[in-house]
């Protein structure tokens, strides 16, 4: 079964900025439009941001539009989700998957997700 292992999360400040990764394994990834997730204390995952498999085409959750960037590197199967001016409700687990689109998840598994917090 192929495996995708988020990493890059961490502590920052608000205002701040990270930058997560994806790898995945098993399996290339190259032909699926691909995304991130995330799920807050208490609460539901919900989609971040998505990008399509061929030309890059990009879609945002409204909460992240403008302060977050999704990009992919296809020979390293790799996904990336650059985070600039961070806020605290920005606080929550992260997790990629492939995309039904433009904001679905389409496998049903999940990594472990990478934590990031937002102090105010």
């Amino acid at each position: 079964q192929a495996q995708v292992v988020e990493s890059g999360g961490g502590l920052v400040q608000a205002g701040g900025s990270l930058r997560l990764s994806c790898a995945a394994f098993g399996r290339s990834f190259s032909s699926y439009h691909m995304g991130w997730f995330r799920q807050a204390p208490g609460k539901e995952r919900t989609f971040v941001a998505a990008i399509s498999w061929i030309e890059s085409t990009t879609y945002y959750a409204d909460s992240v539009k403008g302060r977050f960037t999704i990009s992919r590197d296809n020979a390293k199967n790799t996904v990336y989700l650059q985070m600039d001016s961070l806020k605290p409700e920005d606080t929550a687990v992260y997790y990629c998957n492939a995309i039904r689109w433009p904001n679905r998840p389409k496998l049903d598994y999940w990594g472990q997700g990478t934590q990031v917090t937002v102090s105010s």
